[in-house]
């Protein structure tokens, strides 16, 4: 597969992810649902990227990608995770 091939279609993706999502639902269990589908989405095809370059089948920059999307949202779930324990913890230390 020629990198000229492929380059219109990776900057078609590039350009919707820039774009605000809608949200789709408005209910919190349903957005933290896809939250947590979509995140599990990129780390299983984070991992299919690797086993694919391991075998020698995936481009390297391909590799590259998938890495970087992997670290985005392994930093974003913990980030998030950060968030929910501070606000446990202050709702902890308020007055009864």
């Amino acid at each position: 597969m020629q990198v000229g091939s492929i380059a219109p279609t990776l900057y078609s993706q590039a350009r919707t992810a820039t774009q605000p999502a809608q949200p789709a639902a408005t209910d919190p269990a349903a957005q933290l649902g896809q939250a947590a589908a979509s995140f599990a989405e990129t780390m299983a095809q984070g991992e299919a990227t690797a086993k694919s370059a391991l075998a020698g089948n995936a481009d390297p920059h391909a590799l590259v990608e998938a890495l970087a999307a992997t670290e985005l949202a392994v930093e974003t779930a913990v980030t998030v995770r950060d968030r929910v324990v501070e606000a446990y913890q202050e709702i902890l230390r308020m007055p009864v």
